[in-house]
């Protein structure tokens, strides 16, 4: 597998069709935006918990070691506490922060706020990290080539 890039992160069709965005890969945490629009609603109109959840989800494979670095991740648990409903024209940001890599497995939390202090839901995941570069190896199968990136725009 290619190591993530803000580039091919921002192309997956689930976030490109959902308006997430990765904003920032860093040493040990990654931050995605989202502008809640009417798409987002649930029945009461808020935001969909499962949107939420979706966003603290993919925020945490995107720490630099994880994606970024090439490694294979998979979320095994996912916990989400929704502190407030989102609405819409709320802009969430989504911190998560990478709490242990082993071998195996890494912890992380994360964290939905409006950017200027306010807390949305907070989350923690779980995820499984192969060691392995494919399926040969005991890996999922790879990523389809127009996700893969270029060598030459890797994010250190």
């Amino acid at each position: 597998m290619q190591p993530a890039t803000m580039e091919s992160a921002n192309e997956i069709p689930l976030l490109k069709k959902l308006g997430i965005r990765l904003a920032e890969i860093g040493d040990r945490h990654a931050t995605m935006e989202l502008e809640v629009d009417e798409s987002h609603g649930n029945y009461l109109g808020g935001a969909h918990g499962g949107l939420i959840a979706t966003l603290i989800d993919t925020v945490c494979f995107f720490p630099r070691p994880l994606l970024p670095s090439g490694r294979l991740v998979t979320t095994t648990n996912l916990n989400v506490a929704y502190i407030r409903p989102a609405g819409v024209g709320d802009r969430l940001i989504a911190r998560s922060e990478l709490l242990h890599l082993g071998r195996r497995t890494a912890s992380l939390t994360a964290r939905v706020t409006d950017g200027g202090g306010g807390s949305w839901p907070t989350g923690r995941s779980r995820s499984w990290c192969w060691m392995s570069r494919g399926p040969g190896d005991g890996g999922p199968p790879p990523l389809p080539e127009k996700y893969h990136s270029r060598k030459d725009d890797h994010v250190p």
